[in-house]
């Protein structure tokens, strides 16, 4: 009716006009005209994104997807380390698209709802400007077939999240929990004596291990700043909170250890594997290595310059 012509002006009534006669919600037509059409044809009603579709499909980006989540040596990495590592291969797309994709594939890591918090204790940054200004320790435990109980120390630079530290052992006391730190400060500070590390501190819960006398004077007579956290607030000490659960994630909870020895060897393995291959958002997706590599040569050229 709306593309009928008025006999004397030769116009069309058009689709406002009649419905506003008829007493009719032009919405109303318009639904009603499109439920037609989808039934005519179905393919039409499928929602697609606008402007240009990129440099291959959604079935072809799926599988490169897949390709890089089974190439890669770590469990529970998300759209965005994923996103970076399709650009290394030469597929450049968005990142909305690899979450979209990921979504509807189930190829998203699992994530916890975690509880609600109060008014939060620690409010800031834990990031350093530079390598070796602190280093934040933790301990977790784990089980062994022929030995029982393992604990597990790990010790993490706040400034490019590397593993500098990590250590296996039967007993959980303040002498094991030194342990990450002295490897951090052979490899870092070229020695373990008296006053070998002024200038950097440690991050550590209220642990026995970490708050006995042994391990805070340890501390001192290397020249290290004691930095506890605060009580109940684990945030405080997050990047040796969260290393923890991505060493549980990739390698306590998908092997088993018949000795701590073997554990041990592990550790030790997983991370180098770690510092070369994992890589972090935050530093321009590099590695652990590559950032302290990067930030080494700036202070060697801005010395020289």
């Amino acid at each position: 009716m709306s593309r009928a012509c008025s006999l004397s002006l030769r116009k069309a009534y058009g689709l406002q006009r009649v419905c506003r006669v008829w007493g009719i919600n032009r919405l109303t037509v318009y639904a009603q005209r499109y439920q037609t059409t989808l039934a005519l044809e179905p393919t039409i009603g499928l929602a697609a994104r606008r402007g240009p579709k990129g440099p291959c499909s959604d079935e072809e980006l799926g599988a490169h997807l897949r390709q890089v989540l089974s190439d890669s040596p770590f469990h529970g990495e998300g759209h965005r380390k994923v996103w970076a590592k399709l650009r290394w291969i030469g597929v450049r797309t968005s990142k909305v698209r690899v979450r979209r994709l990921m979504r509807e594939q189930n190829l998203q890591a699992p994530g916890r709802t975690g509880h609600p918090h109060g008014l939060k204790a620690h409010d800031g940054t834990l990031i350093t400007a530079l390598p070796d200004l602190m280093w934040g320790t933790d301990g977790t435990t784990t089980i062994t077939r022929e030995e029982g109980q393992a604990f597990v120390f790990v010790s993490v630079d706040h400034c490019n999240f590397e593993c500098v530290g990590i250590h296996a052992s039967a007993s959980g006391n303040r002498f094991e929990a030194l342990e990450p730190i002295r490897q951090g400060l052979r490899q870092h500070f070229g020695g373990y004596h008296q006053q070998a590390a002024v200038g950097l501190a440690v991050r550590h819960d209220h642990g026995s291990a970490y708050m006995a006398d042994d391990f805070q004077r340890e501390l001192k007579f290397l020249g290290i700043q004691s930095s506890p956290s605060f009580v109940r607030e684990p945030q405080g000490n997050g990047c040796a909170e969260r290393f923890i659960r991505l060493l549980k994630e990739n390698l306590l909870w998908v092997r088993t250890f018949d000795t701590i020895e073997e554990l041990r060897l592990a550790l030790l393995a997983f991370k180098d594997l770690y510092n070369s291959q994992w890589i972090l958002e935050r530093q321009g997706y590099r590695t652990p290595s590559q950032v302290r590599h990067d930030l080494r040569d700036s202070r060697i050229a801005e010395a020289a310059g």
